[in-house]
């Protein structure tokens, strides 16, 4: 997997489709996940948008405010990719 392919996560097809100069229209399956009854996480700031749940050797995402919409599934690998993303600044808006 080239370290410069991005993604788009569909949770409820469980599908993740790799476009980028390497891998383009490559899919790859991911499970259905049981999301019922799992811990949700939210920052420790309390403001719950955002929670995050580690199951099954995946982390599902969702926004705390719409607790019964989608999630996103990621791989360990996609997730801290994300979170490297996030922390370098990659995601800021300004």
């Amino acid at each position: 997997m080239a370290s410069d392919a991005f993604f788009d996560v569909t949770a409820e097809a469980g599908v993740v489709t790799q476009r980028g100069p390497i891998g383009v229209g490559v899919e790859e399956r991911k499970p259905q996940l049981d999301l019922n009854g799992v811990e949700w996480l939210s920052s420790s700031q309390g403001v719950g948008d955002v929670q995050i749940a580690f199951v099954d050797g995946y982390i599902a995402m969702r926004d705390g405010r719409s607790p019964e919409g989608p999630a996103l599934i990621f791989t360990p690998a996609e997730w801290n990719a994300f979170v490297l993303g996030a922390r370098d600044g990659e995601f800021d808006l300004t």
